[in-house]
């Protein structure tokens, strides 16, 4: 099975289709999903005519359709592979199938069939999810842009239209169309999708802006510093392309050996027929020991040994809340040698939230009465701080007047009058101004004391003097400090954290879970280039994130994990598993159940080969009966069935969490 290339669009025509590419990707939208289905269905209708006795004109022709229906494309597939000189398990187990079929065994040739189309159509629907995901990134950067003529004159443009040295015009609540500078204007820009940063980022002359982050209530005048095929927005699609296509498949064993186990079941079943031939055998016995052989030498066994244990133990983990999207990615997972964590929506919240209260002295007001002064203040506000700051009052249980007079100033704040004083909450940089009075020479030290400690300082003023400051952070996630330390028994080494946040906020944060390798202020690009660095030493490498930033090393790395409640959807798509209910600390316990479930595996592989050993060796040294023959392989395949279904047990993830 391959899977196709994905080309992005170009913006403009990426913004037109990509709601209409979301509605086409539809399950039975594909052809290998149309033909699995029809395949299972015809089973599932011949299935139990056979088992009840009826007639076999009633149940002949439905398997027929089965083979028809589900062997076609593989059978096919391993043609084209036949034409390249190499030989795959595709073809191999459609002529098993037929074979089963020519000696009776038509049920178990049919099952043979719909496993294999099943197994086609989930790669086809994976592979098509993937493209509509990178195609529908390139929606976040907005089609047209508003030009600045050198008469100050405006134009509509299409953002692929745009120059370098061109003057945009970003208006309040628009998306930036293009990477640029800021010539002139105010606003507070929220680049969370570039740049994975919890809260709007201020943006003045000379700041840097990028194609698809969402403008505040300021308006700008941005020169245009890269092209729209260049912007950071189209480097991430092509690096989760390139990523995407390059990362070495991991393959499950039984692929591994598939070409040599292919090669030698061919000859060895062609020996068994044309040798005896050649010594004068009938024809009939000879065909008849060569089908024989054939049944109990396929690889049925092999490939149930490895399967059963794999996709109970992504049963196992779904029903935890993680989604595992293959039975590859499960054996991947048990891989991992080391973790990188991303900072804002995986070891912590997402949200930012109200982390202190300091009233200064001298203002007159106590811890709740500074809260509800500017919590009533920023109450008409939509900027997350203001929300954070009206949630942290609700908590509190306090009553927020209504206000009158409201304004905000991008870049510095919000102004308003409760209850007959004017209230001001926002940067202390741009509130105090250089004032030198004692009051606000302690508010610039309470500022600096509250942004050493990684937290986000706004001032509140009350009829222009400095009243008191609040501090607002990102929440840790409970689980996190654990799930780090698990982590690191697991895998010998401290995660990674890897952030676009600022170094301070990293800093802190990770001295608090327990990480010592910390890499902040990174972009895209440097995230894939961190992955890289810890794969050159050796080492298999897991990312866990959940922002469009974080999908190229997604892509990049040996197994990628995404975040799901907040996850964008790229990430999604992107990651190879996906953490449902955001519980951080199913992490370690999936690396542990794939760890079990490789353990079963082994075992399997173990019985299968020792019965595929023992019945092919009694069918050349001796006659083995037919019916022995199928039952001995039937055997085998149930026995490891059931071996791999050990993981459905609770006990098993439990096992997996310690």
């Amino acid at each position: 099975m391959t899977s196709s290339t994905l080309t992005p669009p170009a913006p403009a025509q990426a913004a037109r289709e990509g709601t209409a590419l979301r509605r086409r990707t539809r399950v039975l939208a594909l052809p290998e999903a149309r033909w699995a289905a029809a395949a299972l269905v015809l089973y599932l209708l011949a299935l139990p005519l056979q088992l009840t006795g009826a007639p076999s004109w009633a149940w002949g022709p439905l398997y027929v359709l089965t083979y028809a229906a589900g062997g076609w494309e593989p059978g096919w597939a391993g043609l084209r592979a036949l034409k390249e000189k190499t030989l795959d398990v595709d073809l191999l187990m459609v002529v098993a199938a037929l074979g089963a079929a020519a000696i009776g065994q038509v049920m178990d040739g049919a099952l043979l069939i719909v496993i294999f189309a099943t197994s086609g159509a989930l790669e086809a629907l994976a592979t098509a999810r993937t493209a509509e995901s990178v195609r529908g990134l390139l929606d976040l950067a907005p089609a047209m842009a508003t030009r600045l003529t050198a008469s100050g004159e405006e134009e509509a443009v299409a953002v692929e239209s745009l120059a370098v040295g061109d003057t945009v015009l970003v208006r309040p609540g628009e998306r930036v169309g293009a990477d640029g500078r800021v010539l002139d204007g105010a606003s507070d820009v929220d680049q969370a999708t570039i740049t994975g940063e919890p809260l709007p980022v201020a943006k003045v002359r000379g700041d840097e802006v990028f194609a698809g982050t969402l403008n505040g209530t300021g308006a700008l005048r941005v020169r245009v510093e890269r092209d729209a095929s260049d912007s950071v927005i189209a480097r991430i699609v092509r690096m989760v392309e390139e990523a995407s296509e390059t990362k070495a498949p991991t393959q499950l064993f039984i692929e591994k050996v598939e070409q040599r186990y292919s090669l030698g079941m061919v000859a060895a079943t062609l020996a068994v027929f044309l040798v005896p031939l050649a010594f004068g055998a009938a024809l009939t016995g000879s065909l008849l020991r060569a089908m024989t052989f054939m049944i109990v030498a396929s690889p049925c066994a092999v490939v149930l040994a490895t399967m059963p244990p794999l996709l109970s133990a992504i049963a196992n983990a779904g029903r935890h809340g993680v989604l595992v999207k293959s039975a590859v990615v499960m054996e991947r997972l048990g891989e991992v040698e080391a973790v990188a964590l991303d900072k804002t929506g995986t070891l912590t919240e997402g949200t930012p939230r109200v982390t202190d209260v300091r009233p200064l002295a001298g203002a007159g007001l106590d811890e709740n009465r500074l809260l509800r002064l500017a919590a009533a203040a920023e109450h008409p506000s939509e900027h997350p701080l203001a929300r954070a700051v009206v949630d942290a009052a609700r908590e509190r249980g306090l009553d927020l007047p209504v206000v009158e007079d409201f304004g905000s100033t991008p870049g510095v704040g919000i102004t308003a009058t409760v209850d007959g004083r004017k209230v001001a909450v926002g940067a202390p940089a741009r509130l105090l101004d250089g004032a030198e009075d004692p009051r606000s020479a302690r508010a610039t030290v309470v500022a600096g004391e509250l942004e050493d400690g990684g937290r986000t300082a706004v001032l509140v003023t009350v009829d222009g003097t400095p009243a008191g400051l609040l501090g607002l952070a990102d929440r840790l996630r409970a689980d996190a400090a654990a799930t780090v330390s698990t982590l690191t028994a697991l895998t010998g080494a401290a995660p990674v954290l890897v952030t676009g946040d600022n170094s301070r906020a990293a800093a802190r944060l990770a001295a608090e879970v327990g990480i010592d390798d910390v890499r902040a202020g990174l972009l895209p690009q440097h995230k894939v280039a961190a992955v890289r660095e810890l794969e050159r030493s050796g080492r298999k490498v897991m990312v866990v994130g959940d922002g469009v930033n974080d999908a190229p090393a997604l892509a990049a790395a040996h197994a990628g994990v995404a975040m799901g409640r907040a996850g964008s959807d790229l990430a999604l798509e992107t990651a190879d598993a996906v953490i449902v209910r955001d519980e951080l600390r199913t992490v370690p316990a999936v690396i542990g159940l794939s760890r079990r479930a490789r353990t079963l595996v082994v075992q399997n592989l173990v019985v299968a080969g020792v019965f595929i050993a023992g019945l092919v060796a009694w069918d050349l040294i001796g006659t083995l009966p037919l019916p022995l023959g199928v039952a001995g392989h039937e055997g085998s395949t149930v026995i490891v069935g059931l071996n791999g279904l050990r993981l459905l047990r609770e006990a098993a993830w439990r096992r997996a969490a310690e």
